[in-house]
Formats: C-alpha cells, sequence, structure tokens
C-alpha cells in the first residue's frame, strides 16, 4: 500500500515539474527552468552608444552571428550610410554582437528567430522569417503607411518595452492607433 501511494506521490511531483515547464514558455509566466524573456537586452556600453546614435541599438539577439558578422564587415556601406569605426571598436563590438547572437542566446526568442532562418543569414532583422510571421497580421496602413512607425525596423515605435528585449503583445502601442492587443 505504502508503495502504490508513493508512486502515486512520484507521479504527481513529475506531472507539475513538466506543466510548469509548458507554463515557462510563455515570457510573462515562471517556472523551474525559465529562460529569459524575450531577448537579452543590449549590456554593452560601447555598442549602445556607437550603434544606438544613429539608430535603435538592436539587442544581439535578433540575429544570428554570421549576419552580425557580415554587417559589421560592411559597415562603409550601412544601409546607405558609412559606419566605419576605428578596428579596435569594431572588433570589440563584433565580439560582442556574435558571442551574444540568436544562434548563441538562451532567451526564448532569441532561439525561435535562430530556427526561422534556414540559408543565408539576413542582413536585416525584418528579413528574419520569426520575425514577419509575427507581424503578418498587421495592415500595412499601421506601419509603412504610418508616418510616425515607417517601417518594421523601427520596433521601438510599436514595442514599448524594446529597449528591455521585450516584444510581447500587451506592450504594443501603435502610434496613431493605440494597443494592439485591444
Amino acid at each position: 500500500m505504502k508503495t502504490k501511494y508513493w508512486a502515486m506521490m512520484m507521479v504527481a511531483a513529475w506531472g507539475m515539474l513538466f506543466a510548469s515547464v509548458a507554463i515557462s514558455d510563455d515570457d510573462r509566466r515562471g517556472g523551474m527552468f525559465k529562460r529569459p524573456p524575450g531577448v537579452e537586452p543590449v549590456s554593452n556600453q560601447a555598442y549602445a552608444e556607437e550603434c544606438g546614435a544613429c539608430h535603435f541599438a538592436y539587442q544581439p539577439g535578433l540575429l544570428p552571428a554570421a549576419s552580425w558578422r557580415r554587417m559589421m564587415v560592411e559597415l562603409e556601406d550601412h544601409f546607405g550610410d558609412n559606419a566605419e569605426l576605428e578596428a579596435d571598436v569594431q572588433e570589440a563590438l563584433t565580439s560582442y554582437l556574435v558571442d551574444n547572437a540568436a544562434d548563441k542566446a538562451s532567451a526564448k526568442r532569441s532561439k525561435k528567430i535562430a530556427r526561422s532562418i534556414k540559408g543565408e543569414a539576413p542582413l536585416r532583422i525584418t528579413e528574419v522569417p520569426y520575425i514577419r510571421r509575427e507581424h503578418r497580421e498587421l495592415p500595412d496602413r499601421l506601419v509603412t503607411g504610418n508616418p510616425k512607425v515607417g517601417s518594421l525596423s523601427n520596433c521601438q515605435a510599436c514595442h514599448t518595452t524594446a529597449e528591455k528585449g521585450i516584444y510581447e503583445e500587451h506592450g504594443i502601442d501603435i502610434p496613431g492607433h493605440g494597443r494592439w492587443d485591444d
């Protein structure tokens, strides 16, 4: 009788353990094996200052390492601008980006981003299949037709917690439209 009781207790304990792992898949909930939500925020001050001086300092976990490597060797023509850096700064920032890229990160969305990429690594975050899928239901009038947004590359225009690496639907506020999850 005692053996049967303990066996049932073990089954219940394992059930609770696996339920907590399943629940932890949502960015807002915890769990025994919870990974960081979204993507890891930018943690390199030099990167935040150098790249953030011209545009949103995209988290390294939004692209795979191959994308960051390609981008950092093509800085003389960085999406139409010359973003060349001193060699030592370029090397340090490349290391930071590659070491924290989507295919090396533990954050949930970074892993999904990395898994979605087949073939050549994209140079633009807006070319990442996972990101394109996540935005597919947005009408053009709210993005490209919205002068306060302009492009999917303007993450922080709608994602109010983008700087923290949190890109959840409940944190979306589209300029001129309002909250997306309403």
